[in-house]
């Protein structure tokens, strides 16, 4: 009796090790596409092994997955592919070895392959992230001044066609009064997916340097860093009937760009402009490499309980937060990183960046706090809010030193009644005239010094 107990014991330990020979199954592919870089996410039922090779001549990346069968999953990421993505031309997946899969990407320009794994975490299995920057790193403040003159361009040539118009009008009385002003040029459409060439493409040429009124022009520049929560492979809090924070805050925080940039002397950057995610140290970073004169996160949490509601706006605090709800926001936000994936096998920057932005100044957190009643003073005219003053709590995105920050928390996501109200447009409209007011009053009763922006 005894005996066939041990044997039936040894087979209940023998079944998960048998199990774990088999393949690993791959249950999704995911492409995140965005002008900083490319993310490629391939996500399995057990921890894949892999390597990738960069070719030249044409530019390709090469990936062996070892132990892996090809199925669907791995099939669709050929129709993945978007035109408009800067990095990837195409891709194509076969079965190179008895269970070894090679996925093969024809790429647009040479590009630095970063690969790393992530282990499980809600409501993710493992993953095997590639991400794929450009080789040479754009510069977002130059972006800056170079978009704001083709908006002004652009501004100046409708103004002429509407003079044009209407001096054709004075000149032909005939013309009828209904000949419509003609439209501002349309962007141009995404290019097509280039083929695969079998020369090395010519790398693009450096931007020109500023010239000498550009460079005035940007030291009398207000810059305002908008920070849409969470993004990519993170959808941030998600609501009763399926409206995702990373999409919703997203759309507000473009909404709010065009406001803002419509300001004279007023520029806008964002830390993401599409569905991708962007480290928490990264949006930091990329606001101080602006010089920005205010950071503003906008998010749309969730909470334990359906029934909380309300707006908040936020500070950064050295110490405690000044309520529960506030450290467990603050607690959920700064998870985003282990969600959205980040490499930490290379992060020695950003670890050495976190240990200088917690050197964060006094003079910060009271700037912040002056941005963040103005803000929570006409957000309150809106709708309801969760508390009356700005609370504080240890937000790791809100830890520039040297530039007041503040993130919003536009609604409770979780709250059906406030999830249909951030479904709304003309709700989101009112929103983004709350905050470009609030933004605005502060500049006027605030204005920051010139600085001496350098490249």
């Amino acid at each position: 009796m005894k005996r066939r107990q041990l044997l039936r014991g040894a087979g209940l330990v023998l079944l998960p090790l048998a199990t774990a020979t088999h393949g690993a199954v791959v249950v999704a592919v995911r492409l995140w596409p965005a002008l900083a870089y490319t993310r490629v996410t391939i996500e399995s039922e057990r921890a894949l092994d892999a390597r990738h090779v960069l070719t030249e001549a044409p530019h390709r990346l090469a990936v062996d997955l070892e132990g892996v069968e090809l199925d669907g999953a791995l099939r669709e990421l050929v129709g993945k592919v978007r035109p408009d993505d800067p990095y990837i031309a195409g891709v194509r997946v076969g079965q190179y070895q008895p269970r070894v899969v090679r996925l093969v990407f024809d790429l647009k320009q040479p590009v630095r392959a970063d690969q790393f794994a992530l282990t499980p975490v809600p409501p993710y299995r493992h993953r095997l992230i590639f991400d794929l920057y450009p080789l040479q790193e754009l510069d977002p403040l130059l972006a800056l001044v170079r978009e704001r003159e083709a908006a002004g361009e652009r501004a100046a040539q409708t103004v002429q066609d509407a003079l044009g118009e209407l001096i054709a009008r004075v000149d032909r009385p005939g013309l009828p009064a209904t000949t419509p002003v003609p439209a501002m040029p349309s962007p141009p459409a995404p290019p097509a997916p280039a083929p695969p060439v079998a020369t090395t493409p010519a790398p693009a040429p450096p931007p020109a340097p500023l010239t000498a009124a550009e460079r005035e022009r940007v030291q009398r520049l207000l810059i305002v860093a908008l920070d849409a929560g969470h993004g990519g492979e993170d959808p941030g809090a998600i609501g009763p009937t399926g409206l995702r924070e990373k999409d919703v805050v997203l759309a507000i925080a473009l909404e709010l760009r065009e406001r803002l940039n419509s300001v004279p002397g007023m520029r806008v950057m964002m830390t993401r402009e599409g569905d991708y995610f962007v480290p928490l140290a990264e949006r930091v970073r990329k606001a101080r490499r602006v010089q920005a004169d205010l950071f503003v996160s906008i998010h749309a949490d969730a909470f334990m309980r359906p029934e909380a509601r309300g707006a908040s706006v936020f500070a950064l605090s050295t110490g405690g937060a000044t309520s529960t709800a506030a450290r467990w926001m603050a607690e959920r936000e700064n998870s985003a990183d282990r969600v959205g994936g980040v490499n930490v096998a290379g992060v020695k920057d950003a670890q050495l960046l976190r240990a200088m932005l917690d050197m964060s100044t006094t003079a910060q957190i009271n700037d912040s706090l002056k941005v963040g009643h103005e803000v929570l003073s006409r957000i309150g005219r809106v709708g309801r809010l969760h508390k009356r003053r700005v609370e504080q709590a240890g937000f790791a995105v809100l830890k520039a030193p040297d530039i007041p920050s503040i993130l919003v928390e536009t609604a409770f996501i979780s709250n059906p009644e406030e999830e249909s109200l951030l479904r709304d447009p003309a709700h989101r409209t009112r929103l983004v005239d709350a905050l470009a007011a609030g933004i605005r009053r502060y500049f006027a009763r605030n204005p920051p010094l010139v600085r001496s922006r350098t490249l």
